[in-house]
């Protein structure tokens, strides 16, 4: 029987975008027991100035067509290429692991490894505001039903899949109304699940209770602005916003996932470009997560954990105070991951 071969939309980025694009090849070509179709669609600045609105049509189009993507660090000038493809591919929700890696430096000494699912639409971030005369601004905070519901799925769905539990955090106490109705869909999705243990924590208290005791929190689940904070604060936890994958969904009417988007966390890093010190870690992170959507399950935890691995044992790049060019670490990672 022939080995599958899936295809895959690459949206190439600015900065060290090409390096790390010719590392996941490389990495694909050499390690994985299966063949990924790529098709390239260039969102560099220079090609987005040149073209315009046709090109992000073009990149709607693959997307939608293929349902799977892995998308490159770009630049943000006129227009974040990351809010407008989640606005037109209705991108509702972001799932961001935040875990200890090993090699990163970080003043935090206790174990980390959250799952963290964000509604990824809504808030104050689709209202930038306005002024109620010249003493005061207001602005709309807005919560779905339906991206809530959404994203409660998807929370219990991967807690079923990895036997963990489900922590929906807000301020229901007193956004009554807002934070109420992202609730009370928690719980009605959660009833349906009732093999997955649920808990409800107010969002101010949980940031210091993942703190002090992060071992009893897995797969978070939150609104859009709580997503932002909660992100930043547990990269700021193991010691890096930078090295870190995240996947952005879409859903078709039944609520099961129709697109999904990967990428790093990370920058353009121009000023290391073209010098063969970029970090592929977050990318490579990144690649697993769209393996696992894939259903390339072993596949995906052979690259993670290669990467983790090598971290930890020493093999790392100079941003990392270690000696590996891009390349040589890609290398690594493929041999690992093959053994």
């Amino acid at each position: 029987m022939s080995n599958p071969t899936y295809p895959v939309v690459e949206l190439l980025g600015d900065g060290i975008g090409s390096e790390l694009a010719e590392s996941v090849r490389q990495l694909a070509e050499s390690c994985l027991p299966f063949r990924l179709a790529w098709r390239s669609v260039d969102l560099t600045l220079k090609n987005r100035r040149q073209r315009g609105e046709p090109l992000y049509d073009e990149a709607i189009e693959a997307m939608r067509s293929i349902g799977c993507g892995l998308k490159y660090p770009t630049v943000t000038a006129e227009e974040s290429p990351n809010q407008v493809l989640r606005s037109r591919l209705d991108l509702s929700v972001i799932h961001r692991p935040v875990q200890t890696i090993p090699g990163i430096p970080t003043n935090f000494k206790a174990e980390v490894d959250l799952d963290i699912v964000r509604i990824a639409t809504g808030g104050t971030y689709e209202d930038p505001g306005r002024m109620i005369g010249k003493q005061a601004a207001v602005s709309l905070r807005i919560v779905e039903r339906e991206p809530c519901r959404q994203a409660a799925t998807y929370a219990f769905e991967l807690a079923r899949r990895t036997h963990k539990s489900v922590t929906s955090a807000s301020k229901h106490t007193i956004q009554r109304i807002t934070d109420g109705l992202f609730e009370s869909i928690v719980r009605e999705v959660g009833a349906k699940y009732p093999d997955i243990k649920r808990r409800i924590e107010l969002f101010d208290a949980l940031l210091a209770k993942i703190v002090l005791k992060p071992a009893e929190y897995q797969i978070v689940l939150v609104l859009n602005e709580y997503g932002d904070f909660l992100s930043d604060m547990a990269c700021g936890l193991v010691g890096s916003l930078g090295i870190g994958a995240s996947g952005n969904y879409a859903f078709d009417a039944e609520g099961h996932v129709k697109i999904g988007m990967f990428d790093a966390a990370h920058g353009t890093a121009p000023d290391i470009a073209g010098q063969g010190k970029a970090n592929p870690t977050a990318i490579f992170l990144a690649l697993a997560l769209m393996l696992y959507h894939l259903g390339e399950i072993r596949a995906g935890s052979a690259v993670k954990n290669a990467c983790l691995d090598l971290l930890r044992e020493g093999t790392r790049t100079p941003d990392l105070g270690g000696k590996c060019t891009t390349l040589e670490f890609t290398a690594a990672v493929a041999a690992r991951a093959k053994e």
